[in-house]
Formats: structure tokens, sequence, C-alpha cells
């Protein structure tokens, strides 16, 4: 069932967004060659806790750790652990918290140093996918109209789409109804007012084909060519939307 929040909630989730822009904003300070991905794990812990949220994936189905970090060729929910950052990485945080019960969920993908430019271009139309879908956000319009937009331009600018993850509702729960996939997959679900969805492009360099790694957890890709992600927490307004975590 899909919900649709009332002003009280979507307070509460402009709340929960604020705390999730200023956790990046204090791991950013952190995102250098030499730093573990296990240390940014401590650092957005100690801050999600100390401004009073909860980590949303520790805990999660068992995951070990308070945000996922993917490197490289990883797609999504790799673990934080000893891997030391290096330059030419491109890391994925994708950070969800709740504040008084009510979720945001964004992802970031960052670069380490120096990359190729076909790998900073993938970051660049990763974002730029996002954009290109929630500026289809607004009453009346479908689910397909974000995916269809998503894909196009995916697939304008060289990349391949992920489809075995999607975006979701989101709101007292981390994953909700609807499905909201980066491909056209021909959902015509309405979107109304009041509707809180996480968008979130998860495009490849390669092949869009992906492999589950050892640990059941980190998705990978299966050429090995690297992916980026970039996803918000976005509530569905009568003309149009809003970002709750941030640009």
């Amino acid at each position: 069932m899909i919900s649709i929040k009332s002003e009280r909630e979507i307070a509460l989730m402009r709340e929960a967004g604020k705390y999730n822009i200023k956790t990046f904003k204090e791991v950013e300070k952190y995102l250098k060659p030499g730093v573990t991905t296990k240390y940014l794990d401590k650092i957005v812990h100690d801050f999600i806790v100390k401004n009073g949220c909860v980590p949303a994936t520790l805990g999660y189905e068992g995951y070990p750790a308070s945000v996922c970090i993917s490197v490289n060729d990883e797609v999504v929910h790799g673990i934080p652990g000893k891997r030391v950052l290096k330059n030419g990485d491109i890391v994925s945080l994708d950070l969800v918290l709740s504040y008084k019960g009510y979720h945001a969920d964004a992802t970031r993908t960052y670069i380490i140093g120096d990359v190729p430019d076909e790998v900073k271009a993938l970051v660049e139309d990763t974002k730029g996918a996002f954009y290109a879908g929630v500026s289809c956000v607004k009453e009346g319009a479908r689910i397909r109209d974000i995916s269809r937009a998503i894909e196009d331009y995916a697939h304008k600018h060289g990349l391949s789409v992920v489809e075995e993850l999607v975006g979701h509702g989101i709101g007292s729960k981390m994953h909700e109804e609807p499905d909201v996939p980066n491909f056209d997959d021909n959902n015509r679900t309405k979107l109304k007012a009041g509707m809180t969805i996480a968008i979130e492009p998860m495009l490849n360099l390669g092949s869009k084909e992906v492999v589950m790694a050892d640990d059941d957890w980190t998705v990978k890709t299966l050429d090995g060519k690297p992916s980026a992600h970039y996803e918000n927490t976005v509530l569905v307004t009568k003309d149009g939307y809003e970002i709750l975590t941030g640009e």
C-alpha cells in the first residue's frame, strides 16, 4: 500500500533530510587517499547518533554497518572494512538515517584524486540521470515517466542501467511501495501529492550485468568496470517536487 504523508510526517522527513545532508558534509571532510572505509563508517555512525538520529542500515536484515560504501566496480551495499581508499577510486556512500521514526535516504558518488575522463563523466551523468528523472515528478505523473527519463538519459550518454535494483517509496520504513525502476518497465502507478520516494539511478560504464559478491551484500559489475550511484529522497507536490536530501 502506498503511503500519503501528512503534514506532520512531511515535517519530520524534512528534518531527517537535513540531518542526512549534514552527515554527508561531515564525512566529506575525510574522503581522501589513505582512509579506510571502516573509518568512514565510524564517522557517519558517530555523527548520526550525536545528532539524535538512528543509522537505519545498521542491523537492517543483518547489514553490519551504518553506511553502505561501494568502491569502483561495486554498485551498491559494499560493507565498510579494512579497504584503504586510493588515488583514482570512486566511492559511493549510501546513507539512510531516521529521525523520530522517519527516514531520509541519499547516495553520492565521490571521486578520489585523479580519474580518467570517462569515469568523471560516469559520475556526473549518473547525477544528471537523477535530475532527468526527478524533473518528471508531479501529481498525476506516472512512475514510468521517471523510469523512462532516467533510462533515456543514461543511454544517450553511453551508460547502462542496472535492472536488478530499483528506487522505492520511503517514510516510516526505509523501503515502502512503490518501486521506482531506473528503466521503463511500464509501471503506470500514478504519483499523488504527499508521496515520498527515493529516486536512485545506478549506472555502469560497461555492461548492465551485475553479480553478488561472496559476502552476500555487495553487488558488483560483472565486467569489473566502474559503477556510479546518485540518490535523493523526494516529496511529490501538486505541481512538482521537493528534494528532501539536498542537491
